[in-house]
């Protein structure tokens, strides 16, 4: 992992497509995330708007196929979507580094509030 990227250098995507990958997290962020909290080292919760689940889901599958060590989950509720995103240990450092810049892309503060 460097300093200006969340993506591990375990990933098997090729590096030159990590950046676009970043960005596309980046975008779903930006127009969806309400709020985003780390409940444990290992989990996060990323509440979006509802109607970006067909997204946030194709996403996080072509995510999995290159990180396998994301695990994501999903739960609709109303107007909202909660992405859990689950990591072992080892990588706890990666879930801070992606929920951080997640936050950063929302303009949200650390507690989740817009800021």
């Amino acid at each position: 992992m460097t300093d200006t990227t969340w993506a591990p250098d375990a990933c098997t995507l090729p590096t030159i497509d990590r950046p676009l990958r970043e960005r596309e997290f980046s975008g779903l962020f930006r127009t969806s995330l309400r709020a985003a909290s780390i409940p444990t080292p290992t989990r996060a919760e990323l509440v979006l708007d509802a109607d970006s689940e067909p997204a946030a889901r194709e996403l996080a599958g072509r995510e999995t196929s290159c990180c396998s060590f994301f695990e994501f989950g999903f739960v609709p509720e109303g107007d909202t979507l909660t992405m859990m995103i689950e990591v072992p240990a080892s990588r706890a450092d990666v879930l801070a580094a992606l929920v951080e810049s997640a936050r950063r892309d929302a303009g949200l503060t650390k507690q989740g509030d817009a800021a």
